[in-house]
């Protein structure tokens, strides 16, 4: 449900959404591979903040040289956690647009 959410939203508000992963419907993490325009890609997941609270947390390198580092990195994470959904969304400001979606603002 909340997959479906990210991409409905993403598709009306200008920006696209794509599956890269499909997880466990009921339990899988997700893993969410932010760019804007197709550049700066950056992940977050749903996490704890500092205050113990529910967060958008940065996860994976902060820079990425060349773009199959991109695709590797997700890859690893599937190979460990096969429940994991990773979805790429590209749209401005994609932070705040995953953190009101996923309702942790």
């Amino acid at each position: 449900m909340l997959v479906n959410a990210l991409i409905r939203r993403a598709e009306g508000a200008g920006g696209s959404a794509m599956v890269l992963a499909k997880g466990d419907a009921t339990a899988g993490a997700v893993l969410l591979l932010l760019v804007e325009r197709g550049a700066n890609p950056r992940f977050f997941e749903r996490g704890l903040g500092p205050d113990g609270a529910p967060a958008l947390i940065r996860s994976g390198p902060q820079l990425f040289a060349e773009d199959g580092e991109v695709t590797a990195y997700w890859q690893r994470r599937r190979e460990r956690d096969s429940d994991l959904w990773v979805i790429e969304l590209d749209i401005a400001d994609g932070e705040r647009f995953a953190a009101e979606t996923m309702t942790l603002n």
